[in-house]
C-alpha cells in the first residue's frame, strides 16, 4: 500500500480516555464513553484522534508508566471496547493515533520485576544498570524541582538503575536488539487492532545511547528508520508523529534526508516563538523560527499546536523572551513549572479574551503544518491550579451543566471537574455552546471546515511577506497554481496596512475573503489597503476572480 500522505491535510484532536467521557458511572472515562462522542468529534471537523496512554498502568504518571503494552487498563474497558471504538472512528472517516511510550516502563512491569529479581534473567539487560552511582547521576533531570536524580538504587537488584524521568519509570535499554524487536512487536500489535500510527513519546531519549559510562549521549537515528519500515510493511499509510524538542539543525536527522524516518514531528521551535509573539506583539522571532524549520523532505510534516497535556516549554527562548511570556501569561509562580514552562490551559492564559483566542487558533490553523487540538480547548476550558504539576490542565471534559459537567454520574470523578469561577462547568460546557451560534465551539467548527478546504497550508510552500509593522504576520502559500494569503494582527490595537498586489503575486488585484464578504480589491495604484482590528485575522484566496464568478453562477 502506498502512503497517501493523508496527514498533510488532517485535523488532529488529542484526548485522554480517562477524562473524556465516563459510560458506567465509576468516575473514570472509558472507551464506551468515547465511542458515544465520536459523532461530536466528527462534527467538529476532527479527522484524526490522538489518544494519550490507556494501557495497563499503576497510574502514577497519568498512564505514562506502562505495566503491560498489550492490554487496555481495566478502568478504561477491554481490548474489545478498543476495537469497537477504532471501528466506529473508521466508519466516520477518522483515523486513530495512540501514544507509543517505549523510553521507559513502570517499575511494576513484569520485565522490570524479573530484571531486578534475577541477574540471570533475560530481562536484566532490557534496562540500564550500574554497580555504583555514576558521577553525573544528578545531571539532566527532566523535572527540575520535582525530580532529584536520573539514577536510583534498587534494593532487590542491589544495583543502580537509570531513569530519565521519575524514579518509578526505569529506562529501557533501547540499544538492545531484543528491546527493539519488542518495540516493533508492540507497534505491529496495535496497527492490527486498527490504529493508523503512533505519537512517539520522548523520541530523543528513546534513540539516545544510555549507560553509566555515557557522558554525551549519541543518537541512534537508524532506529527510527527501522520503526518506519515496520509500519510501511504492516500498513502502508501508518505514521509516526514524534515528540522531539530539538534544535532546527537536527530536524533532518529525525525526518531523514529523504524522509525515510519520522513522517511528522511537533514544531516546538515555532510553538515557543509563537507564544512570545502573542505576548510581545512581535512576529520577528516567529518568522525566524518558521524560516529555520522550513527545510524538510516533501513527505514530511510538522504538527502545529498551541497547548498540550504537558507544560508549555519555553526553554528555547532567551531569558528575556521567556520572562516576557511569563509576565504576560503566567505572572504567578504557581502558574509556572520545572523552571522553564507554563502549566496553564490556553483560555486562562489569554484571560478569556475571545478575539485573542480566535487569533491564536487562526494562527495554529494557518501555520505551515497540521493543526493539533487539545480536548476542551474548543470550548475554552480552564485549569485548576490547585492540582499538582500538570494535572491542573488535565481536568475532565465539560459536556453540560449537569453534576461533574456531565462527565460522570459518580460521586467522585478521577480528577475534580472545574466547578467555580468563569471556567466552571455550570456555564462553560459543550451543550451550552452548541446552542449558541456565536460560541467558540461553533466558530472553531467553521474554521476547521474551512481549513480542510485550504490544502495549500498542508501541502504548499510558504513565504512570509515583508511588513513594516512587527505585529503583523503576512503568510502566503502556493500549491498547484492556487494561492492563499493569511493576515494576522497580534497587537491589542487596530492596524492599517497596505501592500502592492504584486507582493502577494496577485495579478487580478483581488483577494477573496474566505471567512466573510470583506474582500479586498487593489486600488488604482495597485495596492491593497486593509484595516485589521485588534487581534484580527483575514484568510484570503489570492487572485480569486474565477472563484467569485463561480459563486455568482450557483
Amino acid at each position: 500500500m502506498i502512503n497517501d500522505l493523508w496527514y498533510k491535510n488532517s485535523i488532529v484532536y488529542c484526548l485522554s480516555v480517562g477524562t473524556f467521557m465516563d459510560s458506567n458511572g465509576d468516575g473514570v472515562g472509558d472507551f464506551q464513553g468515547l465511542a458515544r462522542r465520536l459523532d461530536y468529534l466528527h462534527g467538529l471537523g476532527v479527522t484524526t484522534l490522538w489518544l494519550m496512554p490507556f494501557q495497563t498502568s499503576p497510574g502514577r504518571d497519568d498512564g505514562y508508566d506502562i505495566a503491560d503494552y498489550y492490554n487496555v487498563d481495566p478502568r478504561f474497558g477491554t481490548l474489545g471496547d478498543f476495537v469497537e471504538f477504532t471501528h466506529g472512528a473508521k466508519q466516520r472517516g477518522m483515523r486513530v493515533l495512540i501514544d507509543l511510550v517505549v523510553n521507559h516502563t513502570s517499575d511494576q512491569h513484569p520485565w522490570f520485576l524479573a530484571a531486578r529479581a534475577n541477574a540471570e534473567s533475560k530481562y536484566r539487560d532490557w534496562y540500564v544498570w550500574a554497580d555504583r552511582k555514576p558521577a553525573h547521576a544528578d545531571d539532566g533531570v527532566v523535572f527540575p524541582g520535582v525530580q532529584k536524580s536520573t539514577w536510583s538504587f534498587d534494593k532487590v537488584a542491589r544495583r543502580w538503575y537509570f531513569h530519565r524521568f521519575y524514579e518509578f519509570q526505569p529506562d529501557l535499554n533501547t540499544a538492545n536488539p531484543l528491546v527493539q524487536a519488542e518495540i516493533l512487536k508492540i507497534m505491529g500489535f496495535w496497527t492490527q487492532l486498527g490504529v493508523s500510527g503512533f505519537r512517539m513519546d520522548a523520541v530523543p531519549f528513546v534513540i539516545a545511547a544510555k549507560g553509566a559510562e555515557v557522558k554525551k549521549p549519541k543518537s541512534q537515528f537508524d532506529m527510527l528508520r527501522t520503526f518506519r519500515e515496520l509500519l510501511q510493511w504492516r500498513q502502508g499509510d501508518s505514521i509516526i508523529l514524534g515528540e522531539a524538542n530539538v534544535l532546527p539543525r537536527d530536524d533532518l536527522e529525525y525526518f531523514g534526508e529523504a524522509g525515510e524516518r519520522l513522517q511528522m514531528m511537533f514544531n516546538f521551535q515555532v510553538n515557543q516563538n509563537l507564544f512570545y509573539a502573542l505576548a510581545a506583539a512581535d512576529t520577528r522571532p516567529l518568522i525566524k523560527a518558521l524560516a529555520a524549520t522550513e527545510p524538510r523532505p516533501a513527505t514530511s510534516q510538522w504538527g502545529m499546536f498551541l497547548r498540550n497535556h504537558d507544560e508549555l516549554d519555553l526553554g528555547r527562548l532567551t531569558p528575556r523572551q521567556r520572562q516576557r511570556v511569563f509576565d504576560a501569561f503566567a505572572p504567578d509562580s504557581d502558574m509556572q513549572l520545572y523552571e522553564r514552562g507554563i502549566r496553564r490551559r490556553l483560555a486562562p492564559m489569554l484571560h478569556g479574551d475571545r478575539p485573542r483566542l480566535e487569533l491564536a487558533y487562526s494562527l495554529m490553523l494557518t501555520l505551515p503544518g497540521t493543526p493539533v487540538l487539545r480536548y476542551g480547548d474548543e470550548i475554552g476550558m480552564g485549569d485548576d491550579l490547585s492540582l499538582p504539576e500538570r494535572n491542573c490542565a488535565r481536568t475532565p471534559m465539560q459536556w453540560s451543566d449537569e453534576p461533574h459537567g456531565g462527565f460522570t454520574t459518580a460521586a467522585r470523578p478521577v480528577l475534580p471537574v472545574i466547578s467555580s469561577g468563569p471556567y466552571g462547568f455550570q456555564h462553560l460546557n459543550v451543550a451550552a455552546q452548541r446552542r449558541d451560534p456565536n460560541s467558540l465551539l461553533n466558530w472553531l467548527e467553521r474554521m476547521c471546515r474551512m481549513r480542510k478546504e485550504v490544502p495549500e497550508v498542508g501541502w504548499g510552500r510558504f513565504v512570509v511577506l515583508q511588513c513594516e509593522n512587527a505585529a503583523i504576520l503576512l503568510l502566503r502559500y502556493e500549491w498547484r497554481n492556487n494561492a492563499v494569503l493569511f493576515v494576522h494582527n497580534l497587537a491589542d490595537e487596530p492596524i492599517e496596512l497596505s501592500f502592492p498586489a504584486q507582493v502577494s503575486h496577485d495579478r487580478s488585484g483581488l483577494l477573496v475573503n474566505l471567512l466573510s464578504e470583506d474582500h479586498s480589491v487593489a486600488g488604482t495604484d495597485g495596492k491593497h489597503r486593509l484595516q485589521i482590528e485588534r487581534y484580527g485575522y483575514r484568510w484570503f484566496r489570492v487572485g480569486g476572480l474565477d472563484y467569485l464568478l463561480q459563486r455568482s453562477e450557483v
